[in-house]
């Protein structure tokens, strides 16, 4: 029935091929590199923040050794910014405190004035000192943060970037408090998240290449089968279809050859005797024989309907109008009102016009079998690049359990013709609801 085109697409698996190899591989390695520059830099970063805290932690400690030392070699004479104190801690400061990254020595007075700095521009400034630096005045410690470089006190470090600074408090000689504060380059702790990172990077990147490389193989190989089956299963539906169309074709052969022209010819012997009866005056006889070559005559009809439904005429040739048109006679020989509205079939191709009579034909046929119905709407129509048909009843429709029932009992023609509509890019929508009908509704884009 339908055009061979329309066959071989579907035999070729239509227009939902799955995926291929190559592409199933290609999206397997953007998302392996993908997952591999995220542990790149989200390693980086974590590792970034493990190595700013051990810093800190570092710094604390290095702080308050600095601090125990400075402390060591203070004098009250620093309090009153004596030369010689300066001096004295500034040897000590420049040759056993100061290195490449820490770049800043400060002790600060109770009142937050600056009592030494290895920048002797910063000596005697005073500022106010914060929650976090009174504490530590009364209860000792350390802290550690990084520096907010846009503070006044900070304004003569800010060449040499961003830094951590840490406090430590510490005694005079008569026991009076000072706050003891270095700063220390931030590059020092990048640094060290760095050679973490080239530490790390092999064998974290080994170990994600092996799991790339143990996996590909088998993504293609699961690839490759799930292709198999698409194509056993698209070869199966083809097969399916093309049986089906041999077998109506011998079915309606069978009839045409058979059945329906020997019930003709009875017809066609039995008007003579009528007319001899009737001649005869016999009423009664001539009544029967007529009635029985008028019963033959009805079942000629409804077996050459049954032909087309088994077998119709080429549509290249018979038209899609007439064809639907014939489909439909059963329903008017019943009392249905028919009504069918086909336009623009002068767009459809033979595919689309084969996929369009199967459609109604199943739908026709669920009708008849099924619905009872008192009206019945066939229309067709090409709006905006897309192929619309809707079949419609009034009759007693079905809810979806009837339709799985029916499909279990073998009753598969609307299922298949889905298939075949989704193949060549279309949709088919059947609803239906006890009671209120049923609406076959296809899709196709227009070529």
């Amino acid at each position: 029935m339908e055009s061979q085109p329309l066959r071989e697409r579907v035999g070729r698996g239509g227009g939902r091929r799955p995926p291929t190899v190559r592409s199933v591989l290609f999206r397997f390695a953007l998302g392996s590199a993908a997952a591999i520059a995220v542990a790149v830099v989200g390693g980086y970063f974590a590792l970034r923040s493990v190595a700013i805290d051990e810093a800190k932690r570092e710094t604390r400690t290095r702080v308050q050794e600095a601090g125990q030392l400075v402390e060591s070699t203070l004098s009250e004479d620093l309090l009153a910014g004596e030369r010689a104190a300066l001096g004295a801690l500034d040897d000590v400061v420049v040759a056993r405190v100061l290195s490449s990254s820490i770049v800043r020595v400060k002790i600060w007075s109770a009142n937050g004035r600056v009592l030494y700095s290895d920048d002797p521009a910063q000596i005697g400034g005073r500022y106010a000192l914060d929650h976090d630096q009174q504490r530590l005045l009364r209860e000792g410690g350390a802290n550690v943060e990084v520096s907010d470089l846009r503070r006044p006190e900070n304004a003569l470090d800010r060449g040499q970037g961003e830094l951590i600074e840490a406090y430590t408090r510490i005694r005079m000689p008569s026991g009076t408090p000072v706050l003891f504060e270095i700063y220390q380059r931030f590059g020092s702790v990048t640094a060290s998240a760095r050679r973490l990172l080239a530490a790390l990077a092999p064998p974290i990147l080994g170990a994600i290449g092996v799991i790339v490389l143990i996996q590909a193989p088998l993504l293609g190989s699961l690839t490759r089968r799930l292709q198999k089956g698409h194509e056993e299963r698209e070869a199966l539906l083809a097969n399916a279809i093309a049986a089906s169309a041999r077998e109506r074709r011998r079915v309606a052969s069978y009839l045409h050859d058979g059945p329906v022209q020997e019930l003709a010819g009875l017809a066609f012997s039995l008007a003579p005797l009528a007319d001899e009866a009737a001649a005869r005056g016999a009423s009664e006889e001539t009544d029967r024989l007529r009635m029985t070559i008028e019963r033959l005559r009805r079942t000629v009809r409804d077996l050459r309907a049954l032909l087309v439904e088994l077998h119709p005429p080429h549509l290249a040739e018979a038209g899609l109008e007439a064809s639907i048109g014939d489909l439909v006679s059963p329903l008017r020989e019943s009392g249905a009102a028919v009504s069918v509205a086909i336009g623009a079939v002068e767009r459809l191709d033979r595919e689309q016009e084969a996929l369009v009579y199967r459609v109604v034909q199943e739908a026709v046929r669920n009708v008849i079998a099924y619905a009872d119905a008192a009206s019945v709407l066939v229309e067709l129509s090409v709006d905006d690049g897309v192929v619309r048909l809707v079949v419609s009843d009034d009759g007693r429709g079905f809810d979806s359990e009837t339709r799985q029932q029916r499909l279990a009992e073998g009753h598969v023609g609307l299922s298949l013709v889905e298939e075949l509509a989704r193949d060549v890019g279309g949709i088919l929508k059947v609803s239906s609801r006890e009671g209120a009908g049923t609406k076959v509704e296809l899709e196709l884009p227009s070529s």
